[in-house]
């Protein structure tokens, strides 16, 4: 299958996506997105190894999310300029020797440098999940795009207790070589069976970066899909921020390994993503989206409700769990299926404009949960948490109003 067309758009004469790729650029997301998420859990016993004093112990996790971001803004936009398959590949070879360095490391510059380009190399994901979308036809592109992000999501959500169980019984350092060696082989697997796709753009990559900030300013359904998942995201990285010091303390006692398992149960929240992929399809996005952000609201509500009983506490926790990751993964899917309509060549983007935008409020997510959880305990950081998606819904109000007044005045 080799195509060099400017886009594999399945809308023409091209066949549909077929199965296998999809579950293929799935589970690709998944395992590349995990690399940023494996050092959560690890933060202590990284920094002690490489005698990275606590104060600046936050640098393990947050160097990733820099390198990330930075990946977003000048990485991710060369999937409108360069052939995709070889700026994957690349990519993926590059985010194997920082996770090799990683895995090496004894110094606290060797990791930190590390910790950089891993962000920066996993960016490959946000270039394969516009590749699904030219790959799809239009009207099963919010399908598939569900199906790649359920992937990526569950990689997010399994990369925690994976590395905690790994680190348990081994160390750390394996954590990071053993993803370094599925990360190598994900690279040759992908070149050899990712068709070609070679954009046809004029512009230079100055051109191309400095096209950003056009992109943002014109596209008022970037900017409201981006004020949408930063609120929400922000939530999830709040709550996975401060739920693991929760369950371990005072009232659940939970141990590192029954944190792990927590963290699995709330993978069936990615159930969400074909769903929201299929309303989509059908139109309903709008709905949709005021659902998944009030999910969002009720991941929070739920165990500020929960009773003095550990065991109901315990159970309202897990629920809500599950209830916010379906809430993140279903506006997720929307949120790009909406940008992703906007047109193949500018695609890799708005994808990497998107993803940065939602990132810092991750970023702002994970911490003030911790500011809050330290200052004034769990109802403090719930009660924040809970904020992040209710401003996102005042900002679905406006939208809905908007709508309306068009609606109104079409039939005038």
């Amino acid at each position: 299958m080799n195509h060099t067309t400017n886009s594999i758009s399945a809308d023409a004469d091209h066949p549909d996506i077929s199965s296998g790729m999809v579950m293929l650029l799935a589970f690709a997301c998944g395992l590349i997105v995990a690399s940023l998420y494996y050092a959560q859990p690890l933060v202590s016993l990284i920094s002690t190894t490489i005698k990275l004093s606590p104060q600046a112990a936050g640098l393990v996790v947050t160097l990733t999310q820099i390198g990330y971001t930075l990946g977003l803004l000048f990485i991710v936009p060369l999937g409108d300029l360069l052939e995709n398959r070889r700026l994957i590949f690349i990519a993926l070879l590059f985010t194997s020797a920082m996770l090799l360095l990683a895995a090496f490391s004894t110094t606290a510059w060797m990791f930190l440098i590390a910790a950089l380009g891993i962000g920066l190399g996993s960016v490959a994901a946000q270039i394969l999940v516009p590749f699904a979308a030219h790959l799809s036809k239009e009207a099963t592109r919010g399908q598939t795009v569900g199906k790649v992000v359920s992937g990526l999501l569950m990689g997010i959500m399994l990369a925690r207790p994976v590395s905690s169980l790994v680190a348990d019984h081994s160390n750390w350092h394996v954590v990071f070589g053993g993803a370094a060696v599925l990360i190598i082989i994900l690279a040759l697997v992908l070149r050899a069976r990712l068709p070609v796709r070679m954009p046809s753009s004029p512009m230079s990559y100055t051109g191309l970066i400095s096209s950003l900030w056009q992109l943002l300013i014109s596209t008022p359904v970037l900017r409201r899909r981006a004020a949408y998942h930063a609120g929400l995201f922000a939530s999830f990285s709040l709550f996975w921020t401060v739920v693991p010091m929760e369950l371990a303390g005072p009232q659940f006692h939970l141990s590192q390994t029954g944190i792990a398992i927590f963290a699995l149960v709330g993978m069936a929240g990615a159930i969400a993503s074909p769903i929201a992929g299929r309303l989509a399809d059908a139109g309903h996005t709008l709905a949709a989206t005021a659902v998944a952000l009030l999910l969002g609201m009720a991941g929070f509500i739920l165990p500020l409700c929960a009773p003095n009983s550990r065991e109901i506490a315990l159970a309202l926790l897990v629920i809500a769990s599950i209830i916010l990751d379906m809430g993140v993964a279903a506006n997720l899917v929307l949120g790009q299926r909406a940008i992703f309509s906007l047109g193949a060549e500018i695609r890799s983007r708005l994808n990497g404009i998107y993803f940065a935008l939602f990132f810092a409020g991750g970023a702002v997510g994970s911490a003030s949960g911790g500011w809050a959880f330290a200052n004034y305990g769990w109802q403090g950081a719930l009660l924040l948490g809970l904020a992040f998606p209710a401003v996102a819904l005042l900002v679905w109000v406006f939208e809905l109003v908007e709508r309306l007044q068009v609606d109104r005045a079409k039939l005038a």
